[in-house]
């Protein structure tokens, strides 16, 4: 920091002090200028003159009051205009103790509104003037009371120019740190709208999978003995369930690296390509899955693609785990309009008046984290989702996806 800049620190901190050796300066400049003879035979003279016991006293009194300038300029300003007016009608030479109320007047403006300053700065103004115009032994067109309304003036519009500057700077400096505010919101927004998206995807991966590995595990235990060969099978398909697990758990994980970081995760994210894939995961594990994919377009948004992927996979997954042993389910995907609906719908009785009351209860009322995440990605690509039971028995779950390019721009994120 230079000298100017600690100087500044260091008045601001101590604002009295400041005040203090202002009113002494002044005192100074006017008992020197109070020696001073404008108007002698050969010009202005030095020493011509003295000023008396009372302007002394008044001169005092005007300096010792710009002390409290700051804590109580009204009352500062009513003192030396008091202090002025006292001098321009008894002083006999004039002492300047005018300049205590410029200085008062000055700060008035500086620390009020601009209607204010022009309206006190007109009356302090027309007063001293016009008791110095109107009283005293010069005649009203002097010098000296043309320096009154003068100095008097440009007082108070020095002091509103501070007051605007300082009003302006202020401003500046608000904008700036609401700016500041704003842009950390925002970075904490979309830091949170991340992490639930990658919440939303390691539920996904973790619950298909898992899923999968259990059914496959306890077939492998029940038919161990009587029949290997199917133990052995129903073992390559958990094998092959965890590696697609850690493949994928591998993929979204890879997004928290830092971007120096090697081996960055290059496999795109899974999108309705891979559905055959899927499915036939799960007729590995025994359930039986038929698909109608109707004319859904071949370049969907990758959003809309990814959400449709993950709602058919946890949708699936649910029947799995929930809608008993004999379910099948079905599989819809079709372009609709502006919009592609995803419908999956099971006949299970695992989850109604006739399901089995322990295990394969599901919860309907949107508060397992499957059929939240599912909603949450729905909502984000500005669609619809509804998931409930059939009448007659079964489960449903319906997502509507729009693929228009402002909603595709606005579910970016999800």
């Amino acid at each position: 920091m230079t000298t100017l800049g600690r100087g500044r620190c260091w008045a601001r901190a101590h604002p009295l002090a400041v005040d203090g050796a202002l009113a002494a300066v002044v005192l100074v400049c006017m008992v020197i200028g109070s020696f001073a003879e404008p108007y002698g035979e050969h010009g202005p003279t030095w020493g011509t003159r003295t000023p008396d016991a009372p302007s002394l006293l008044l001169m005092a009194l005007g300096a010792l009051a710009l002390v409290a300038r700051r804590r109580a300029p009204w009352c500062v300003l009513a003192v030396t205009c008091a202090a002025a007016i006292t001098e321009l009608l008894t002083g006999n030479p004039r002492a300047p103790v005018v300049m205590c109320a410029v200085i008062a007047l000055f700060t008035v403006a500086a620390t009020t509104d601009r209607s204010t300053t022009w309206r006190i700065g007109l009356v302090t103004i027309a007063g001293l003037t016009g008791v110095a115009m109107l009283t005293g032994p010069l005649p009203w067109y002097a010098q000296e009371n043309l320096g009154i309304f003068a100095w008097t003036g440009m007082a108070a519009a020095a002091g509103d120019a501070v007051r605007s500057r300082r009003a302006f700077v202020d401003a500046i400096r608000e904008r700036a740190e609401r700016a500041e505010r704003t842009r950390e919101e925002e970075a904490r927004r979309r830091v949170a709208e991340e992490r639930l998206r990658i919440a939303r995807d390691l539920h996904d991966v973790v619950a298909h999978h898992i899923a999968l590995v259990n059914v496959q595990a306890g077939v492998a235990a029940h038919v161990m003995d009587k029949r290997p060969d199917q133990a052995k099978e129903a073992l390559s398909h958990v094998r092959d369930a965890s590696r697609s697990a850690l493949n994928e758990l591998r993929a979204t994980v890879g997004l928290l690296r830092q971007s120096g970081d090697p081996e960055a995760p290059t496999e795109p994210a899974p999108g309705l390509h891979r559905l055959d894939e899927l499915v036939e995961t799960f007729r590995n594990a025994g359930l039986p899955v038929e698909v109608a994919l109707g004319q859904v377009g071949l370049e969907l948004p990758a959003a809309v693609d990814l959400a449709a992927f993950r709602i058919i996979q946890e949708a699936l997954t649910n029947v799995q785990k929930h809608a008993g042993r004999n379910a099948k389910a079905e599989v819809s995907v079709v372009r609709v309009g502006p919009n592609v609906e995803v419908t999956v719908i099971d006949g299970g009785p695992g989850h109604g008046a006739g399901g089995d009351g322990g295990e394969g209860q599901r919860n309907t009322d949107g508060g397992g984290h499957g059929l939240l995440g599912m909603r949450e990605r729905v909502t984000a690509l500005g669609g619809n989702c509804s998931a409930g039971p059939r009448y007659g028995g079964g489960f449903r779950v319906h997502a509507i996806l729009p693929v228009a390019p402002v909603t595709t721009a606005k579910g970016g994120t999800a």
